[in-house]
């Protein structure tokens, strides 16, 4: 977790991903690779995990999930290690990462018995708790010394392109990212607006709050299909959404 300070540091259930991510970008740091391949890569291994689960190949379809989280935990850490940090590539990241969810959920749809509304709600479902943990993430690391502030807690303004990034370019993908996420982000502010005025959250918040992270959400998803659980993993998700109101409510007990 090298987006945080030592002592602000917490068990991320979402970043199993982590040990892999490093060891992969310590491995590319000296060569020609960049962050970016890495994210494409990450969506190549996404894609190909969606296409074992429309074969009914689902374990192949969980271990290629699991690679999806290592690789893209590893642009990140490739970016701090190279010194490159990039909007464009932070934008492009998180639209793979939407792109690809909506996919799997067709997919599971697609496999399994599944209505397409119901599978849509799920889709949401997973987005917004997605985006409650993100929240609060962000304003954890820009609210402490050392925390990573490439990404803000309210994304509404073009970011000014970095060193080595065309401004176009970042232009056109913070353009997509406000498109496919600013629904949820509005959401999720509207449930809880002071949030960012808040104290630091505690350890064993940040926690609980990353059983919404992307990572355990893919897990859980990996899991039931390893099970045969497919027919439980779109109502699990929609049920899941009761949490939101048990992390807001703890949020604003606990950390004002």
């Amino acid at each position: 977790m090298s987006k945080l300070a030592a002592e602000n540091k917490f068990i991320d259930l979402s970043d199993y991903g982590r040990p892999f991510g490093r060891y992969l970008a310590n491995n590319l740091k000296n060569t020609l690779f960049t962050p970016i391949h890495v994210t494409l890569l990450f969506g190549i291994s996404g894609l190909t995990a969606i296409y074992f689960l429309l074969t009914n190949h689902f374990i192949l379809a969980f271990i290629f999930i699991l690679l999806k989280s290592g690789i893209d935990a590893a642009d990140g850490e490739l970016a701090r290690l190279k010194n490159t940090p990039s909007y464009f590539g932070r934008y492009l990241d998180s639209v793979f990462d939407i792109i690809i969810n909506f996919l799997l959920f067709m997919a599971i749809c697609f496999v399994s018995k599944t209505t397409i509304w119901l599978t849509l709600l799920g889709f949401i479902s997973i987005q917004l708790q997605g985006t409650l943990y993100n929240y609060y993430y962000v304003i954890l690391r820009n609210k402490t010394a050392g925390g990573d502030t490439t990404s803000k807690i309210f994304e509404y303004k073009t970011p000014k392109a970095l060193a080595g990034e065309s401004q176009r370019s970042v232009t056109i993908l913070f353009f997509i990212y406000t498109l496919v996420y600013g629904v949820f982000d509005k959401i999720i502010h509207a449930l809880d607006p002071e949030a960012y005025k808040a104290t630091i959250f505690s350890n064993w918040f940040m926690t609980f709050v990353s059983l919404f992270g992307l990572g355990f959400q893919l897990f859980l998803i990996g899991l039931m299909l390893t099970i045969g659980w497919i027919e439980v993993i779109v109502p699990f998700f929609i049920g899941y959404n009761i949490l939101i109101l048990v992390m807001i409510s703890i949020r604003r007990f606990y950390f004002t």
